[in-house]
């Protein structure tokens, strides 16, 4: 029995005379049933369903389930698709705090505090826990995301720096920024550091393939860049640089195992690319030579990501106080946007000192850390026009998305 709602044309029509008393539901046989005849191919039409000859029953169940497809697939277009929620988390490097951005509104909806200057903060897969690395004191604080409450606070081996959680949950990774280096694995099980490899100089960066099975960081006096097998959680080989290696990105292959990796060095207005597989430097991306004027800050390009699409890499410049958008695989400049100015009186403009970047769930909205300006830029990736600059806490550093089910 067709239900109400559906189009007039599908209902059925009046049982035919020679069908008897209306029959229970559960118990109706086809023969006492009667379809318009519009829905009826000549020799059906005329012995209705009881008498349908063989033959005609597919084209008459075709005829029928048209219209029916049609009116679902109306349905289905009609319903709105929701949109993939997020959050940024923004450490502020030059205070105590962390600010939680979210992505639907782009405004800060919660601060995380008593974490003297943090360093990065990273997300258990669930989103239920936040760990937040910090250079003033030799701890990894684990923090409970719901209440911004401080959980536990395990010791490491020196000050940290960077940061990153496997994909499966099982180990937390912490670079260590004293000399020596070393990076240091914590079990979330157990919330204690289970191993340090030792290195000989201090490590900056680290990004972990989709698998969880690699892991590799980046050490800019080393002038490395170090692959750890994390099923043996050992080191696996280095990769050595003619320039200090700064942040890192990974582009994985659709079945989570690292494709390309992606290193800025700290004499390169721009990145390399190397295979990761294979090892080995494809090639270095310079940057336009314009717009430029804002000097270098330290390192001239300092910042990128792949976006979750995989689609396109996005890379801050300090001289050019700019983040430029390349395709992918290609590297073809897609263009670039503007960030904000500091204009003093009688004094030329000051950039903003991009720092990090990191991306809504959609790849829709790419965020930009300006580390002098006490803000978050916030771009939309289509368009490339910045739609917000939000303030938060004193030298924003590195920012990171949770992706929120």
């Amino acid at each position: 029995m067709v239900s109400r709602g559906w189009p007039q044309s599908l209902r059925h029509a009046s049982a035919p005379p020679n069908a008897g008393p209306r029959q229970n539901q559960s118990s109706a046989r086809p023969a006492s049933i009667s379809y318009p005849k519009n829905l009826l191919t000549p020799g059906v039409r005329a012995s209705r369903l009881g008498a349908a000859r063989k033959e005609d029953l597919p084209t008459m169940n075709r005829m029928i389930r048209k219209p029916i497809y049609c009116y679902l697939a109306l349905i289905v277009l009609a319903t709105p698709v929701a949109a993939q929620r997020g959050q940024i988390f923004v450490a502020n490097k030059a205070g105590t705090t962390v600010s939680v951005i979210d992505t639907a509104t782009n405004k800060v909806v919660q601060t995380i505090e008593g974490i003297e200057v943090p360093e990065a903060a990273r997300f258990s897969p669930d989103g239920k826990w936040v760990y937040v690395s910090q250079s003033a004191e030799n701890f990894l604080n684990v923090v409970e995301r719901a209440t911004g409450k401080i959980t536990k606070r395990i010791p490491l081996s020196g000050h940290a720096n960077d940061l990153a959680v496997t994909p499966d949950g099982r180990r937390v990774l912490v670079c260590i920024a004293t000399t020596p280096g070393a990076l240091d694995i914590i079990d979330t099980a157990t919330l204690t550091k289970i191993k340090s490899i030792p290195f000989k100089t201090r490590l900056h960066d680290i990004v972990v393939t989709g698998d969880s099975k690699w892991a590799v960081a980046g050490s800019p006096a080393g002038k490395f860049a170090a692959f750890i097998n994390l099923q043996t959680e050992a080191l696996d080989g280095m990769m050595e640089f003619d320039m200090g290696v700064m942040p890192l990105a990974m582009e994985n292959s659709a079945d989570g195992s690292g494709n390309r990796l992606y290193l800025q060095l700290n004499q390169l207005n721009g990145f390399a690319v190397v295979d990761f597989k294979n090892r080995k430097e494809i090639t270095r991306i310079e940057h336009p030579k314009e717009p430029t004027g804002f000097g270098s800050g330290g390192a001239p390009s300092h910042g990128m990501e792949v976006s979750p699409d995989k689609k396109t890499i996005w890379v801050n410049s300090r001289p050019a106080n700019a983040v430029f958008a390349y395709s992918i695989p290609d590297y073809k400049l897609l263009g670039h946007v503007n960030l904000p100015q500091l204009q003093l009186p009688g004094q030329p403009p000051r950039g903003s000192r991009p720092n990090w970047i990191t991306f809504s769930p959609d790849s829709k909205t790419v965020y930009i850390a300006n580390r002098g300006m006490r803000s978050v830029t916030a771009i939309d990736t289509a368009t490339m026009k910045q739609v917000a600059i939000i303030p938060v806490g004193e030298a924003p550093d590195r920012v990171s998305t949770l992706r929120l089910p």
